[in-house]
């Protein structure tokens, strides 16, 4: 028996939409794969997570989800509302909802066919996260075909409307007490049919292409933030709405750094005789840079340090540890 929505995000069903929001980030971070690399658990987990949250953050379906329960979706929704953050494809329960509740129509037939939304991972290190910095990226994505300007049809040639569904995009299929429109598997969609399909994209109005984006990483980003590309995605079908590039931002490890939340450690050896009278020592900073730092006489190995201003934006680098080495 599927498990209760509001019990997997551990929530009540009194929860409002902020609180949905925020038990949902909290469990995505613990649960996401790129932190539980080969834990199928933490997997299919997330992959849950998702799934309910879905459904939550949307009124019309948390209202369906709230009068009938699963069953308000267990016919024809295929294999549910997760599958993690490698693509945000616009297809699924969301074609069922639009058309359960009145949304179908035109407005369904352009939603079914805009461009998914992709995910690219941007590595940076972490002196580019303490300054910022503008990082050129290539990728390969599919674009509107040029040949035919995204229509699909050769030139000359003109769409036909499609027989299976009437030119509405959709059919409509009873199941229980509900009535649901599906999007056409014959036109995918579209309502209409390419009896002379483009050669290049083969009907599809898109083909794949090579392409550098600029983007600018702000100062003092964190791993796991994300940054959106408006129209940067996959191509819309037949010439429609191009979907986001979402860039997530992974830190990479360094020699002497460590960066754990708002605070960044760095071990420091220091002589004996400076620990003992309490001199002046030198420490690396982030930027390059050197900051003085006064040692309390009697300083022990072991101890922490805090210095302001040094570490990244708007937060302090906390010295991990003072190691002391003896006099040869």
């Amino acid at each position: 028996m599927a498990r209760d929505y509001y019990d997997i995000l551990g929530l009540s069903k009194s929860a409002s939409d902020s609180e949905i929001k925020s038990s949902y980030r909290k469990l995505a971070m613990k649960y996401h794969p790129d932190r539980n690399p080969g834990d199928k658990k933490a997997e299919d987990k997330f992959r849950e997570i998702t799934e309910s949250y879905e459904i939550l953050k949307d009124p019309q379906k948390k209202a369906a989800y709230d009068q009938y329960g699963h069953a308000a979706f267990s016919q024809g929704s295929g294999a549910g509302a997760g599958g993690g953050f490698s693509g945000f494809s616009g297809g699924g329960f969301s074609d069922i909802f639009e058309d359960m509740f009145g949304m179908g129509g035109d407005q369904g037939r352009r939603s079914a066919s805009t461009g998914s939304d992709l995910r690219y991972d941007l590595s940076v290190s972490l002196e580019q996260a303490f300054s910022g910095d503008q990082v050129e990226i290539s990728l390969t994505v599919p674009a509107k075909c040029e040949s035919c300007n995204g229509s699909g049809a050769n030139k000359g040639s003109q769409p036909k409307q499609c027989s299976q569904c009437g030119g509405h995009g959709k059919v409509r299929a009873q199941q229980g007490f509900f009535t649901i429109e599906r999007t056409c598997a014959s036109c995918s969609g579209v309502g209409e049919i390419i009896g002379d399909p483009c050669r290049p994209c083969k009907g599809q109005g898109r083909v794949n292409k090579s392409k550098k984006l600029s983007v600018n990483v702000p100062s003092g980003v964190d791993n796991g933030t994300r940054i959106r590309l408006s129209g940067e995605g996959e191509a819309g079908a037949r010439g429609s709405a191009p979907g986001d590039l979402y860039i997530f931002i992974d830190i990479k490890d360094h020699s002497i750094f460590q960066r754990d939340g708002k605070d960044t450690f760095i071990e420091v050896p220091v002589s004996l005789i400076d620990a003992v009278l309490g001199n002046s020592i030198q420490v690396p900073c982030v930027d390059g840079s050197k900051a003085k730092m006064n040692l309390t006489s009697g300083t022990q190995s072991g101890t922490r340090l805090r210095m302001k201003g040094k570490g990244m934006p708007g937060y302090v680098v906390v010295l991990e540890e003072i190691n002391m080495y003896k006099l040869t």
